[in-house]
């Protein structure tokens, strides 16, 4: 059996459809994908339907943006009440967020010497319940600034580059007491990747563990085998879920984050989910 447990539809920041993602799954020939778009469940729906025509397990997920430390961390949260109130306000909070730092993004952009408008921004995120720096890219993109996403994250949008514009993200501990709250089992993204390894150590994760964290995201393209053998052993002495997956963002990402680039063993998600 083959699971991938972190995947982008066009309802966050990939370039497929909830539907034509799970059709994409089934091609490669995956039995069970996750559904896991940005602070937002709206896929949801779809690509449950898609994913009972074509005969593939569908995972309901989403991945939470989360700060901690000062510092970007991603949350997935799988199979909680999407209605549950309070983690619908956080949602909304962050959500909130990522509207808000637009003009100022564009601002940043104009001062040097790529202009572009909400409304163009807009136009590229398309039904996107969840827009973000992607978007900014892709429209960099259209504009002819740049050449792909890449260029704009290694030159222009992440912290220290010239148009990077921070956001409101919860806070670490708190989103996963939400995620347990409405029913849900939370995991630490790509736990090592970027600038998250100095902030999320075998101790915070002890103590993410004490308050209901169910498990660790081991493989993922960002890791390399130490990284993974780390996290494994951590997951191991925690008792926690050791999950893989791709990250897939369509054509948003390289070849990397391919489906089923990393897979989830069975017995991990039966441990993740009961």
């Amino acid at each position: 059996m083959r699971i991938d447990l972190h995947t982008h539809s066009t309802r966050s920041d990939g370039t497929e459809t909830p539907s034509e993602l799970v059709n994409s799954a089934k091609g490669v020939g995956l039995d069970v994908v996750a559904l896991t778009d940005h602070d937002a469940t709206e896929g949801w729906d779809e690509a449950q339907q898609a994913a009972d025509e074509v005969g593939i397990r569908l995972i309901r997920g989403i991945e939470i943006s989360t700060q901690f430390g000062g510092s970007s961390v991603h949350l997935l949260g799988y199979e909680f009440d999407p209605t549950h109130q309070p983690l619908v306000e956080e949602l909304r909070r962050v959500l909130g967020g990522r509207t808000q730092r637009l003009p100022r993004l564009l601002d940043k952009l104009a001062e040097h010497g790529m202009p572009l408008t909400e409304q163009e921004v807009l136009a590229v995120a398309g039904d996107a319940a969840a827009w973000g720096r992607p978007h900014v890219a892709d429209a960099m993109i259209a504009k002819g600034y740049i050449k792909d996403r890449d260029e704009a994250f290694r030159d222009w949008l992440v912290p220290g580059k010239p148009a990077y514009v921070g956001r409101y993200s919860a806070d670490l501990f708190e989103a996963v007491r939400l995620v347990c709250a409405a029913g849900g089992r939370p995991v630490i993204a790509h736990a090592w990747a970027r600038d998250s390894r100095t902030g999320i150590t075998a101790e915070v994760l002890t103590e993410l563990a004490a308050i209901g964290l169910a498990g660790i995201e081991v493989d993922h393209p960002d890791h390399d085998a130490d990284d993974r053998a780390a996290l494994a052993a951590i997951a191991d002495d925690l008792d926690l879920a050791k999950t893989g997956s791709s990250d897939y963002h369509g054509t948003g990402k390289g070849p990397a984050f391919h489906l089923g680039a990393n897979t989830t063993h069975p017995d991990e998600l039966e441990r993740l989910l009961g």
